[in-house]
């Protein structure tokens, strides 16, 4: 026997030990906040509840439920939208997307449009934009788009050392989009490719990225009214 056959004989017992002991604890969580959601009053704040069931659906999805992570996601989703908690509403859009069920990318189109739209935390932004980068052919401009707003609304939301920090991380989604688009490796090619998809002027690439999410999310399956919600941006 090969000494790597020695050591994934060695390896294997422990790895699906480990896979148990998770999938046991899992499953606990599971039961735990499902008694919890069954045992809630009947008069309890929305949000609470959207909290549940998004601890919930993290769990699940854990346990690769996915049709009730789904269930449960989509109902703290349209709790989050009804009480304006937009930031949570992103978080049950996520755990939508990872389902990978056929109407996962409709929710991250609507997880996108949120963080983009809404001035949550930047990270929540870069997180769903990074998924459409990730679902974005090499070829595309989409993931061009994605990066550069990233970086615009790092730009615009942060300050100081976080502000610094998070740019180091757009301006790294740019560089690795720019790579796989167009096979840049200098700034100087940076330079002029971006130029050259009119990546600097806000006014130019921001409506680009709305047609992007709109083409993701499609025709007549949007879950909200868009102008209710941005009549709803503070000012």
């Amino acid at each position: 026997m090969s000494q790597e056959s020695k050591e994934n004989k060695i390896n294997s017992p422990i790895e699906t030990s480990d896979a148990k002991e998770s999938r046991e604890f899992l499953a606990a969580k599971v039961t735990e906040l499902s008694e919890k959601l069954a045992n809630l009053p009947k008069v309890v704040a929305p949000v609470e509840k959207a909290v549940l069931l998004i601890e919930l659906a993290n769990a699940e999805l854990g346990m690769t439920q996915m049709s009730d992570v789904w269930n449960l996601a989509k109902e703290a989703f349209d709790i989050c939208i009804a009480n304006e908690d937009w930031q949570m509403a992103i978080e049950a859009a996520d755990l939508l997307y990872q389902t990978e069920l056929p109407s996962a990318i409709v929710a991250l189109g609507h997880g996108v449009w949120l963080s983009v739209t809404y001035p949550v935390e930047p990270e929540y932004t870069i997180n769903m934009l990074n998924y459409v980068i990730n679902e974005t052919p090499d070829d595309a401009d989409g993931a061009a788009l994605a990066a550069v707003t990233a970086h615009f609304i790092v730009d615009h939301r942060t300050e100081g050392r976080k502000k610094d920090d998070l740019k180091v991380i757009t301006g790294n989604m740019i560089a690795k989009v720019a790579q796989r688009h167009s096979k840049v490796e200098t700034q100087m090619g940076l330079d002029v490719w971006m130029d050259k998809l009119e990546l600097r002027e806000p006014d130019i690439f921001l409506p680009r990225m709305g047609l992007v999410v709109g083409a993701i999310v499609g025709d007549g399956n949007w879950w909200f009214d868009r102008d209710e919600l941005k009549a709803k941006i503070p000012d």
